[in-house]
Protein backbone atom coordinates (compact mmCIF):
# COMPACT_ATOMS: atom_id res chain seq x y z
CA UNK A 1 0.00 0.00 0.00
CA UNK A 2 1.48 3.50 -1.10
CA UNK A 3 2.11 6.24 1.88
CA UNK A 4 -0.22 9.41 1.05
CA UNK A 5 2.15 12.17 1.40
CA UNK A 6 -0.28 14.74 0.35
CA UNK A 7 -2.84 13.73 2.85
CA UNK A 8 0.45 14.22 5.94
CA UNK A 9 1.19 17.45 4.53
CA UNK A 10 -2.42 18.33 4.47
CA UNK A 11 -3.41 17.37 8.23
CA UNK A 12 0.08 18.90 9.09
CA UNK A 13 -1.22 21.89 8.41
CA UNK A 14 -4.01 21.80 11.50
CA UNK A 15 -0.35 21.69 13.95
CA UNK A 16 1.41 23.62 15.24
CA UNK A 17 5.51 23.74 14.29
CA UNK A 18 6.05 22.91 17.93
CA UNK A 19 3.74 19.87 17.76
CA UNK A 20 5.08 18.70 14.62
CA UNK A 21 8.62 19.25 15.86
CA UNK A 22 8.18 17.65 18.77
CA UNK A 23 6.81 14.58 16.68
CA UNK A 24 10.61 14.36 14.91
CA UNK A 25 12.33 14.77 18.06
CA UNK A 26 10.01 11.42 19.60
CA UNK A 27 10.16 9.73 16.50
CA UNK A 28 14.35 10.10 16.29
CA UNK A 29 14.46 7.68 19.88
CA UNK A 30 11.64 5.46 18.98
CA UNK A 31 12.60 1.83 18.50
CA UNK A 32 11.11 -1.57 17.76
CA UNK A 33 14.38 -3.06 17.78
CA UNK A 34 13.45 -3.56 21.84
CA UNK A 35 9.90 -4.66 22.64
CA UNK A 36 8.04 -5.81 26.15
CA UNK A 37 5.36 -7.92 26.75
CA UNK A 38 3.20 -8.16 29.93
CA UNK A 39 1.80 -11.60 31.50
CA UNK A 40 -1.27 -11.47 33.07
CA UNK A 41 -0.80 -8.90 35.42
CA UNK A 42 -3.38 -8.39 37.48
CA UNK A 43 -3.19 -4.73 38.97
CA UNK A 44 -4.28 -1.74 36.65
CA UNK A 45 -2.11 0.89 37.37
CA UNK A 46 0.99 -1.59 36.29
CA UNK A 47 0.37 -2.38 33.00
CA UNK A 48 -0.72 1.59 32.80
CA UNK A 49 2.50 2.50 34.48
CA UNK A 50 4.30 0.05 31.93
CA UNK A 51 3.70 1.48 29.07
CA UNK A 52 3.57 4.77 30.55
CA UNK A 53 7.79 3.63 30.72
CA UNK A 54 7.94 2.61 27.60
CA UNK A 55 6.37 6.07 25.96
CA UNK A 56 9.12 7.98 28.57
CA UNK A 57 12.06 5.21 27.43
CA UNK A 58 11.10 5.41 23.82
CA UNK A 59 10.10 1.53 23.38
CA UNK A 60 7.59 1.94 20.40
CA UNK A 61 5.72 -1.75 20.25
CA UNK A 62 3.99 -2.82 23.85
CA UNK A 63 2.19 -6.43 23.94
CA UNK A 64 -0.45 -7.74 26.77
CA UNK A 65 -1.53 -11.25 27.28
CA UNK A 66 -5.19 -10.91 28.85
CA UNK A 67 -5.39 -14.72 29.81
CA UNK A 68 -6.86 -14.47 33.05
CA UNK A 69 -7.64 -10.84 34.19
CA UNK A 70 -9.24 -9.41 30.98
CA UNK A 71 -8.52 -5.83 29.62
CA UNK A 72 -5.23 -4.65 32.25
CA UNK A 73 -4.87 -0.83 30.94
CA UNK A 74 -5.88 2.17 32.95
CA UNK A 75 -5.82 4.99 31.06
CA UNK A 76 -5.50 7.44 33.94
CA UNK A 77 -2.62 6.10 35.05
CA UNK A 78 -1.02 5.63 31.44
CA UNK A 79 -1.47 9.48 31.27
CA UNK A 80 -2.31 9.49 27.79
CA UNK A 81 0.73 7.01 26.72
CA UNK A 82 -1.22 4.51 25.23
CA UNK A 83 -2.31 6.83 22.13
CA UNK A 84 1.67 7.25 21.27
CA UNK A 85 2.90 3.13 21.80
CA UNK A 86 0.89 0.14 19.75
CA UNK A 87 -0.01 -2.33 22.26
CA UNK A 88 -1.22 -5.43 20.66
CA UNK A 89 -3.47 -7.52 22.80
CA UNK A 90 -3.71 -11.74 23.51
CA UNK A 91 -5.38 -14.16 24.80
CA UNK A 92 -3.01 -16.15 25.36
CA UNK A 93 1.13 -16.64 26.31
CA UNK A 94 1.77 -19.01 23.44
CA UNK A 95 0.14 -16.34 20.95
CA UNK A 96 2.24 -13.55 22.32
CA UNK A 97 5.46 -15.52 21.98
CA UNK A 98 4.55 -17.44 18.81
CA UNK A 99 4.30 -14.11 16.84
CA UNK A 100 6.75 -12.31 18.54
CA UNK A 101 9.26 -15.26 17.52
CA UNK A 102 7.88 -14.81 14.16
CA UNK A 103 8.62 -11.31 13.70
CA UNK A 104 12.31 -12.28 14.85
CA UNK A 105 12.32 -11.36 18.57
CA UNK A 106 14.50 -13.22 21.16
CA UNK A 107 12.33 -13.90 24.55
CA UNK A 108 14.12 -12.52 27.13
CA UNK A 109 12.39 -13.32 30.50
CA UNK A 110 13.08 -11.22 33.98
CA UNK A 111 13.09 -12.99 37.00
CA UNK A 112 15.12 -13.10 40.16
CA UNK A 113 14.59 -17.07 40.21
CA UNK A 114 16.92 -18.79 38.68
CA UNK A 115 21.13 -18.01 37.76
CA UNK A 116 19.25 -14.92 35.20
CA UNK A 117 22.24 -12.88 33.50
CA UNK A 118 22.31 -9.53 36.01
CA UNK A 119 21.04 -6.15 34.20
CA UNK A 120 24.57 -4.37 33.80
CA UNK A 121 26.21 -7.57 32.35
CA UNK A 122 23.15 -8.05 29.50
CA UNK A 123 23.89 -6.92 25.86
CA UNK A 124 21.39 -6.43 23.28
CA UNK A 125 22.92 -7.89 20.18
CA UNK A 126 19.28 -8.65 18.41
CA UNK A 127 15.72 -8.27 18.49
CA UNK A 128 14.45 -8.37 21.70
CA UNK A 129 11.47 -8.94 23.26
CA UNK A 130 11.62 -8.65 27.25
CA UNK A 131 8.98 -10.70 29.28
CA UNK A 132 7.05 -9.43 32.50
CA UNK A 133 5.15 -11.15 34.63
CA UNK A 134 2.13 -11.06 37.47
CA UNK A 135 2.49 -9.34 40.83
CA UNK A 136 2.90 -12.65 42.94
CA UNK A 137 3.79 -15.35 40.74
CA UNK A 138 6.14 -13.67 38.40
CA UNK A 139 6.12 -15.16 34.75
CA UNK A 140 4.35 -18.06 33.57
CA UNK A 141 5.94 -22.15 33.09
CA UNK A 142 5.37 -21.62 29.63
CA UNK A 143 7.72 -18.10 29.25
CA UNK A 144 10.78 -19.54 31.26
CA UNK A 145 10.79 -23.05 28.99
CA UNK A 146 9.89 -21.16 25.63
CA UNK A 147 12.78 -17.81 26.34
CA UNK A 148 16.37 -17.61 25.19
CA UNK A 149 17.50 -16.22 28.13
CA UNK A 150 17.03 -14.77 31.59
CA UNK A 151 17.69 -10.89 32.98
CA UNK A 152 17.19 -9.55 36.46
CA UNK A 153 18.38 -7.04 38.41
CA UNK A 154 20.84 -7.26 41.39
CA UNK A 155 19.49 -6.31 44.18
CA UNK A 156 21.38 -6.08 48.04
CA UNK A 157 18.51 -5.55 50.83
CA UNK A 158 16.00 -8.24 52.07
CA UNK A 159 13.60 -8.24 49.10
CA UNK A 160 14.16 -10.58 46.46
CA UNK A 161 11.76 -8.86 43.96
CA UNK A 162 10.51 -5.06 42.61
CA UNK A 163 6.97 -4.31 41.87
CA UNK A 164 6.56 -4.85 37.87
CA UNK A 165 6.52 -1.44 36.97
CA UNK A 166 9.71 -0.43 39.02
CA UNK A 167 11.38 -3.27 37.33
CA UNK A 168 10.37 -2.59 33.85
CA UNK A 169 11.22 1.42 34.23
CA UNK A 170 14.51 0.49 35.60
CA UNK A 171 15.89 -2.08 32.99
CA UNK A 172 13.59 -0.53 29.35
CA UNK A 173 15.57 2.83 30.54
CA UNK A 174 19.10 1.01 31.21
CA UNK A 175 18.53 -1.25 28.03
CA UNK A 176 16.94 1.14 25.75
CA UNK A 177 19.72 3.99 26.81
CA UNK A 178 22.83 1.02 26.05
CA UNK A 179 20.85 0.38 22.58
CA UNK A 180 20.82 4.06 21.07
CA UNK A 181 24.93 3.99 22.06
CA UNK A 182 25.95 1.15 20.09
CA UNK A 183 25.89 0.50 16.36
CA UNK A 184 22.63 -1.59 15.91
CA UNK A 185 20.01 -0.81 13.81
CA UNK A 186 17.48 0.13 16.45
CA UNK A 187 15.91 2.94 14.90
CA UNK A 188 12.52 3.07 12.92
CA UNK A 189 12.79 3.29 9.25
CA UNK A 190 11.74 6.02 7.34
CA UNK A 191 8.39 4.85 6.46
CA UNK A 192 7.90 3.95 10.13
CA UNK A 193 8.23 7.28 10.84
CA UNK A 194 5.67 8.45 8.14
CA UNK A 195 3.60 6.25 9.58
CA UNK A 196 3.86 7.16 12.83
CA UNK A 197 3.47 10.99 11.86
CA UNK A 198 0.13 10.38 10.31
CA UNK A 199 -0.93 8.18 13.26
CA UNK A 200 0.15 10.97 15.75
CA UNK A 201 -1.09 13.76 13.44
CA UNK A 202 -4.60 12.31 13.29
CA UNK A 203 -4.79 11.91 16.82
CA UNK A 204 -3.81 15.72 17.33
CA UNK A 205 -6.92 17.30 15.45
CA UNK A 206 -10.22 17.75 16.91
CA UNK A 207 -12.84 16.36 14.05
CA UNK A 208 -10.19 14.83 12.06
CA UNK A 209 -12.68 12.54 10.39
CA UNK A 210 -14.97 15.04 8.83
CA UNK A 211 -11.22 17.21 7.88
CA UNK A 212 -9.82 13.86 6.60
CA UNK A 213 -13.27 13.59 4.55
CA UNK A 214 -13.74 17.21 3.43
CA UNK A 215 -9.75 15.73 1.71
CA UNK A 216 -11.15 13.57 -0.44
CA UNK A 217 -13.73 15.42 -1.66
Amino acid sequence: MQFDHDLLSYLEEFLSEERKQRFMQVLANRTRFITVAIEDVYQLHNTSAVIRSCDAFGVQNVHVVEDRFGKRLDKNIAMGAEQWIDVSRYQTTGDCIRSLKDDGYQIIATTPHNSSNLLANFKIRTKTALFFGTEKEGLSDEVLKKADGFLKIPMVGFSESLNISVSAAIIIQELCDDLRKSKLPWQLSDMEILEKKLDWTKKSINNVEGIIGRYFQ
